[in-house]
Parts: C-alpha cells; sequence; structure tokens
C-alpha cells in the first residue's frame, strides 16, 4: 500500500492541476512545496495572476526568492539547473538575475553563467556583487575540473625533449634512457645495466609556445566563450607559454591581461552579441606571431562569417603554410553539438586545418596532441 501512495503522489506532482483523480493521494508538507514550485513554472498560460502559482514577474523579489530556495532545498541538483532555466524560458523571469535576493539563491551553474553575461549590462548596481559571485563560483568550478588536465598536457608535450642532468627520480625519461643504454644489456643476468640516466627537465625558464586563442562573442558562442576565456586564463599562468586572448565580433578586443589577472573580468570584458567579421581579426592576430613554428592559433567560432571571406581562408592557409599549427573550433561546449556554418567549415578542413566542436573533457587530449605536432584530423571526423 504505501508503495502504491508513492506511486500516487509522484504521478500527482507530475500532474499537477490536471490531477483531480489523484487526490485520495495527499501530500506531504514537502511534496506540496515541490508541487507549489513545479507549478508556478509548468502551469498556466505564462502570465500572471493573482495565485498562489503565479510566477509573478513585478516588483515581488521575497516571492521569487522563496521559490527559489524551495527549489534548491526539496529537488536534486541536476533538477534544480533545468528548473531554473525552464524559469527564465517560459516565464521571462529575468528578474531571477538581476534581484540581488534571487541571485543570492540561484544554484551556480554555465547556464545561468550564460544568461547573466548576457545581461551584465542591464544589472542594476545593487545586483552586481551577487552577480559576480555567482560567476565567480561557476568559472572555479571549471578551472579545478580542468586546470590539472591541461597542465599536464602541456608540460608533458613542450617538456618531451628537455633535458636536465639533475638526477629526480620522478621526471626520469624511461624510454630514452633505456634506448641509450640498450648496449649494456647483460644477456646472462637479463638485465639493463644503465651507464647514464636522463631525465626530463621539471621547468622551464623561457617560454616555448605561443598561443593564440581567437574568440567569436557573437551571440550564439556564450558557453564556449566561458570555457574559452578560463582556458585562456590557465593557459597564462603557465611558464612556458605566451598566451594571447582576443575577442571579436565587428570589432576586436585584446582581453590577454584580464585573462591573466582574473578570468570573470575578461568574462565581463566580453561584448556578447554584435555582427562578426572574422577575418579581420584573424589578421590582427597574425601580428602576434613572432614564430610561426612555435605557435598554436585556435580560433574559436560558428563561422558564420560577416566579413571577407576569402580573406579569411587565404589568411588561415597562410598562417599554415608559415608553420602555424592552426585549429578551429567550432564549439567548445559540454555537448559538442554546434550550429555553425558547414560550407565554411568545410572549406576551412579542404585547407587541411581541423575544424571540430571539442567538450572540455576532450580539451587536454587535443591541446597534448597539438604540441606533439600530431595529425589532429582524428577529432574532427564526428564533426564534418
Amino acid at each position: 500500500m504505501d508503495n502504491q501512495n508513492t506511486q500516487l503522489r509522484r504521478w500527482r506532482l507530475i500532474l499537477g492541476d490536471n490531477a483531480s483523480t489523484l487526490e485520495a493521494a495527499p501530500l506531504s508538507d514537502s511534496e506540496q512545496i515541490m508541487d507549489q514550485a513545479l507549478g508556478l513554472i509548468y502551469e498556466g498560460n505564462g502570465q500572471d495572476d493573482s495565485s498562489a502559482r503565479s510566477a509573478g514577474r513585478g516588483a515581488s523579489s521575497p516571492k521569487l526568492a522563496k521559490w527559489l530556495v524551495d527549489v534548491r532545498n526539496h529537488f536534486p541538483k541536476d533538477v534544480v539547473s533545468v528548473i531554473q532555466a525552464d524559469a527564465i524560458e517560459r516565464k521571462g523571469l529575468t528578474q531571477l538575475l538581476l534581484e540581488p535576493e534571487s541571485l543570492q539563491n540561484v544554484t551556480p551553474d554555465i547556464n545561468m553563467v550564460s544568461n547573466l553575461l548576457a545581461l551584465k549590462d542591464a544589472i542594476p548596481e545593487k545586483s552586481k556583487d551577487s552577480a559576480r559571485a555567482l560567476i565567480k563560483a561557476v568559472v572555479d568550478q571549471i578551472m579545478k575540473k580542468m586546470e590539472t588536465d591541461l597542465r599536464r598536457a602541456v608540460t608533458g608535450a613542450v617538456n618531451k625533449k628537455a633535458h636536465t642532468p639533475i638526477a629526480n627520480f620522478s621526471s626520469t625519461d624511461w624510454k630514452r634512457t633505456i634506448e641509450r643504454n640498450l648496449k649494456n644489456y647483460d644477456v646472462a643476468t637479463k638485465r639493463l645495466i644503465p651507464e647514464r640516466f636522463f631525465f626530463f627537465e621539471r621547468s622551464q625558464k623561457q617560454k616555448n609556445w605561443t598561443v593564440i586563442l581567437d574568440i567569436d562573442q557573437s551571440g550564439s558562442m556564450y558557453e564556449s566563450i566561458i570555457y574559452s576565456s578560463i582556458m585562456g586564463a590557465i593557459f597564462a599562468s603557465m611558464p612556458v607559454l605566451e598566451t594571447h586572448v582576443v575577442a571579436f565580433d565587428t570589432n576586436i578586443m585584446d582581453l590577454t591581461e584580464l585573462c591573466r589577472n582574473d578570468p570573470v573580468d575578461a568574462l565581463f570584458g566580453f561584448q556578447m552579441g554584435g555582427g562578426t567579421d572574422i577575418n579581420q581579426s584573424v589578421s590582427y592576430c597574425q601580428t602576434l606571431i613572432t614564430e610561426p613554428k612555435k605557435t598554436i592559433f585556435i580560433l574559436i567560432s560558428d563561422l558564420y562569417e560577416g566579413g571577407v571571406r576569402q580573406g579569411l581562408l587565404r589568411r588561415l592557409a597562410s598562417m599554415k603554410d608559415d608553420g602555424v599549427i592552426v585549429i578551429t573550433l567550432l564549439a567548445l561546449t559540454d555537448s559538442g553539438r554546434p550550429d555553425y556554418d558547414k560550407a565554411l567549415g568545410k572549406e576551412i578542413s579542404n585547407l587541411g586545418v581541423p575544424c571540430f566542436a571539442c567538450t572540455p573533457d576532450q580539451l587536454p587530449e587535443m591541446i597534448g596532441a597539438a604540441l606533439k605536432g600530431h595529425d589532429l584530423k582524428r577529432f574532427e571526423t564526428t564533426t564534418l
């Protein structure tokens, strides 16, 4: 009987006002709160009314703040993110993002950060600290997830051919040590007796590579912008890399210093919208290249070019011919499913420039492969 009542209550929550036939299964106090929270978003016509289940798009921030608290307290974290996103889409609750009382109760996630950045110019002064705190919480979470693997990929690649006479067991280059001592193999004991060990350098005093991130800040690229700016901040903190972070629409913004100082500042530096002139931005990035064969240029864009299309193709081809490792990321997102100009993507791929979408989890492997000079075509097979 208990199981039957549990199932009935679950159906009552799912059906909401349409569950008149299930009223024999009364809801607990907690379930009533859940029912009201769901009803606010998923019932009615989306317009304000005076009922308890109205979203209320007016000045009733205490009601919204209470709703956010109820959602966070009574639903699993992954469900909270879905409900919050639906609240904005279905009810137009931009107040969720513009009132400090509401922002303090929003569960930080990348979708909320995207919405905040899209509305950043409309955020009132009283809410800016709360908005920044929410964005920082998400940035810190992503950095913690990405940083270790990215650092390992970069340092492992750039130090692969750099050796030092200083003995340190953890930095032993076993492959080179074995190869150089094969002549000392003792057949009788079946042991290799090394005359000399080789070790990887643990640090580099000079920058080995230049990495240029050229980031499309058009409206469709929000999630990619967030991950890209965090990637730029991680790269900028590595002594072996000279990092440049450039953002563009029809104008160009060099955000390198902001990324070096604080990725949250860099995110607030993006304009988030406007037209797209990729060719102009690539032209600017070419001026940042001093050693082509030690440079990785990463264009992050959906390729809906509003500038000179053939000029863009010529510049990318020229960079590649000069020895620059040129990569086009159509998206840097959790889903890895971009909407992009397929015709231009195909033309870029035909230049021998890999063109693909990438998830943050794939990023370290891709960067490591690029630094090692490996063929990156395998990364683009699922996209083009």
